[in-house]
């Protein structure tokens, strides 16, 4: 038996990553693992300019999501500044960039992805070295430093992050045994459209060997550098609805 601290992630609007190319950002479906350590990292108070911490992040502990709900598409446009083509060249920021073209500036559409009516359960374990116990990481939810968002600023939770513990053989099976949602201030009635319930997580927190009907992916959501958005890819264990899941 380990111990797993959980939490609820719900919101009426979400982004989690994905396609982030200049005129489009897209989402996934679930939050990754990138996603919920910046959740850690943001109630913690570790500063994109802090390496160190970053690095303690990414390394210290691992991550497993059950979708309750995984909501549905929508799509938001905008109408942004821009530089002409060929007039950012050198620029190592896109502030550089504006600030070199002057006037010249054009605009041009974006369109950013979200998905609506979101709930996940998110299952966190410290891994050996860890730099703060999972006890500071609860604290920490409940008294975040910096405000938390689903994905971007105006996606706010809809409830309280309600962290809490649950001892299990593994992360699924954590999940599988938490009933606090329904339950939960702000979410109590919610009525989840759970799209199979999976679990999609680290391979070190799962069972061994995975379950029947489970598969690998690729997911490339491993934090690398937070000051350059580099990312790193890693195998994600994706399980089937748990016995009893809507």
């Amino acid at each position: 038996m380990r111990d797993f601290l959980l939490f609820t992630l719900a919101a009426p609007l979400a982004s989690f990553g994905g396609l982030a190319g200049h005129e489009r950002r897209g989402t996934g479906n679930r939050p990754g693992r990138s996603a919920v350590l910046g959740q850690l990292g943001a109630a913690l108070g570790v500063d994109r300019r802090d390496p160190e911490g970053q690095a303690a992040l990414a390394t210290g502990y691992g991550v497993a999501v059950r979708t309750l709900s995984a909501g549905h598409p929508v799509r938001d446009y905008h109408t942004i500044q821009t530089v002409p083509r060929g007039r950012a060249r050198g620029a190592a920021t896109r502030a550089q960039a504006m600030s070199a073209a002057g006037r010249g500036l054009e605009t041009t559409i974006t369109v950013r992805d979200y998905r609506a009516d979101v709930a996940f359960t998110v299952a966190v374990w410290a891994r050996d070295g860890a730099r703060w116990p999972l006890s500071a990481l609860a604290a920490a939810l409940h008294r975040p430093v910096f405000v938390l968002w689903l994905g971007r600023k105006g996606c706010p939770p809809a409830a309280p992050l309600a962290p809490r513990f649950v001892a299990a053989a593994d992360a699924a099976a954590a999940l599988t045994a938490d009933s606090i949602s329904a339950e939960q201030p702000g979410l109590s009635g919610a009525r989840w459209r759970a799209i199979g319930g999976e679990i999609a997580g680290d391979l070190d927190g799962l069972p061994d060997p995975l379950p029947a009907g489970a598969r690998l992916e690729e997911a490339w959501d491993q934090p690398g550098s937070r000051q350059t958005w580099q990312f790193r890819p890693r195998p994600v264990a994706i399980l089937p609805a748990p016995e009893g899941a809507e």
